[in-house]
């Protein structure tokens, strides 16, 4: 199996895309997606980092958590 490894915005962004996700929208302190699945929609956060830093792998492995994506599913994105 693969390792995670640090994504930029831009990057996770375009994958979570891949993955079904729609947005970015704007929340009231950090951005969002959203993924309609069969028993509801799945919200995931998309904290706000210093320009031009990237998403560390404890982030990531926090956000794939949150979107309910396995390792094996963000790791077919790339």
């Amino acid at each position: 199996m693969s390792r995670l490894l640090p994504v930029s915005r831009q990057e996770l962004i375009r994958r979570l895309k891949i993955l079904g996700f729609e947005g970015p929208f704007q929340g009231s302190g950090h951005a969002y997606v959203v993924k309609m699945l069969n028993r509801g929609r799945v919200y995931v956060t998309i904290p706000n980092l210093h320009h031009g830093k990237d998403f560390g792998i404890g982030l990531l492995a926090q956000i794939l958590k949150e979107g309910e994506i396995s390792r094996e599913d963000w790791l077919s994105t790339a």
